[in-house]
C-alpha cells in the first residue's frame, strides 16, 4: 500500500490513460485491463527502487586498519634521489637504500649494520650522535678505494606520520670535481708564481750587478741586457699564454659557427715555422688530399693549434729531422689532421698529463726551447670549445703522434 500511495502521482496517470481509453471507444474491460496493468508496473518499479533494509543481526563490517604506508613512501622517494642514500633505523642498522647508493658504494643487504660498509671513525661517530640527539650533522668524508673520491655526509631524522619506527636518512654529495679544481686553481697560482718569480729574479739581478761592479764593463753589459731581454721575452710569453688562457675559458661554452678549409690553414702554419723549421734543420711535409676540408671553426684559434702542435713536432721531435702533417678526410667520417715526428718519444706515464697547465715531461729542456708549459693546455681548451678531440699516440725511440678529430 505504502509503494501505491508514494507512486499517486504515477497512478493518477494511468487511471487518466484508461478513462481517455474508454472514452475514446475502447471497450470497458479493455480500459480496466490497462488500468491493473499500469497499477502493477508501478508497483514492481517502486519495489526495484525501494533500497533493502538492512537486518538488524547483520554484523556491519569490521574498520579496516590503516596500512603502514612508510614502506612504499620511502621507495619512491629513494628511487627519485640521485644522491647516494641510506635509511637507517635507531640501532643504525640499514633498512634500505637506493640505486645511486648500490652504484658508488656496492650492494648492501638490509639488515646488517651500517659500520659493515662504512668503518671510518668519523661517519660512526657522527650517526650515533644523530641517533642520540635527533639532530641533523653532517662531515667531510674522503673514500679511498676503488678511487679517491670526497663527499658531504649528511645524517638527519625522517618524520613521518604513522610509521611503526624512527628512521634516518644518511646521504652522500660528492665533491671530489669541486675539490679537484679547487686543487688545479691553487696550483695554477703557484705555479704562475713561481713561472714569474724566476725571470724576476733574473732581471733584478743583472740590474743591480750593471748599477754596481758591471757599471765601466760595456762587454758585461751588453751580455746582461742580452739575457735580460730574452727573460723578458719569456715573461711576455707568459702573460700572452694566460690572457689567452683567460680569453678561451669566458667562450668555452660558445661553439664556433664559420666553416673554415684547413687545407690553407695548414699551409699558411708551414710557412710561418718555415724559418723556426730551418733553423732546427727539420723538414715539415704537407700530406692534404685535393679540393677543400671544411669544418666548423674559428680560422684564428686553429692556427693558434695547428702551430703549437707543429712548432712542439719541431722543437721536441727535432731528432727525427722530419715532421709529417697529414689531413684526412674519409666519406662518412670524422676530418683528422695528424702531426707525426719522429724524435725520442714520451713515456707513456707522461701522455695523461700532458694538457696540464704547466705540466712538463722535462723542466729543463722546455725552458732550453723557450716553453711556457701552456700551450697545449691552450690546444685542450680551444679543442674542447671546437667540440673536437685531442689524440696522443707515443713510442719510446718512435716518435709522437698527436691528431685533431673533428
Amino acid at each position: 500500500m505504502r509503494r501505491a500511495v508514494s507512486g499517486w502521482a504515477y497512478l493518477v496517470a494511468a487511471a487518466l490513460v484508461s478513462l481517455a481509453a474508454y472514452l475514446s471507444g475502447a471497450e470497458p474491460a479493455f480500459a480496466a485491463i490497462l488500468f491493473g496493468l499500469s497499477v502493477v508496473a508501478i508497483l514492481l518499479r517502486n519495489g526495484a527502487d525501494q533500497p533493502v533494509a538492512r537486518s538488524e543481526t547483520t554484523p556491519a563490517p569490521a574498520p579496516v586498519e590503516k596500512a603502514d604506508a612508510s614502506g612504499p613512501v620511502i621507495s619512491a622517494v629513494l628511487g627519485a634521489i640521485e644522491l647516494p642514500v641510506f635509511v637507517l633505523g635507531r640501532d643504525a642498522v640499514l633498512r634500505e637504500q637506493n640505486r645511486a647508493a648500490e652504484k658508488a658504494f656496492g650492494a648492501l643487504e638490509p639488515g646488517l649494520h651500517i659500520s659493515a660498509r662504512f668503518r671510518s671513525p668519523s661517519v660512526l661517530d657522527m650517526v650515533r650522535e644523530t641517533i642520540a640527539t635527533d639532530e641533523p650533522n653532517q662531515i667531510e668524508h674522503s673514500e679511498r678505494l676503488p678511487s679517491e673520491r670526497v663527499y658531504i655526509v649528511r645524517i638527519a631524522p625522517l618524520h613521518i606520520e604513522g610509521a611503526r619506527e624512527d628512521l634516518f636518512l644518511l646521504s652522500f654529495k660528492d665533491i671530489s670535481e669541486l675539490r679537484r679544481i679547487d686543487r688545479m686553481r691553487s696550483d695554477f697560482v703557484a705555479n704562475a708564481s713561481h713561472e714569474l718569480r724566476t725571470p724576476l729574479a733574473s732581471l733584478r739581478g743583472f740590474i743591480e750587478t750593471m748599477q754596481g761592479p758591471a757599471r765601466a764593463d760595456p762587454k758585461a753589459q751588453e751580455r746582461f741586457l742580452a739575457i735580460m731581454l730574452d727573460q723578458a721575452n719569456r715573461m711576455s710569453r707568459l702573460v700572452d699564454d694566460l690572457l689567452s688562457l683567460s680569453r678561451l675559458e669566458l667562450k668555452a661554452h660558445i661553439a664556433p659557427d664559420q666553416m673554415v678549409d684547413l687545407v690553407p690553414v695548414i699551409g699558411h702554419v708551414r710557412d710561418s715555422l718555415a724559418p723556426l723549421a730551418s733553423d732546427l734543420e727539420v723538414e715539415i711535409r704537407l700530406h692534404v688530399p685535393d679540393g677543400k676540408v671544411e669544418v666548423l671553426g674559428d680560422r684564428d684559434e686553429l692556427v693558434q693549434v695547428f702551430e703549437n702542435l707543429i712548432e712542439n713536432a719541431c722543437k721536441y721531435g727535432q731528432e727525427g729531422k722530419v715532421v709529417d702533417v697529414y689531413v684526412r678526410n674519409p666519406a662518412g667520417g670524422s676530418v683528422e689532421v695528424s702531426i707525426v715526428d719522429h724524435g725520442p718519444g714520451i713515456p707513456a706515464e707522461h701522455v695523461p698529463r700532458l694538457t696540464e697547465r704547466f705540466y712538463r715531461v722535462s723542466v729543463t729542456d722546455s725552458r732550453s726551447k723557450k716553453g711556457t708549459g701552456l700551450g697545449l693546455a691552450i690546444v685542450k681548451h680551444i679543442l674542447t670549445r671546437h667540440r673536437a678531440r685531442l689524440i696522443v699516440r707515443s713510442e719510446i725511440d718512435q716518435g709522437t703522434e698527436f691528431t685533431v678529430r673533428f
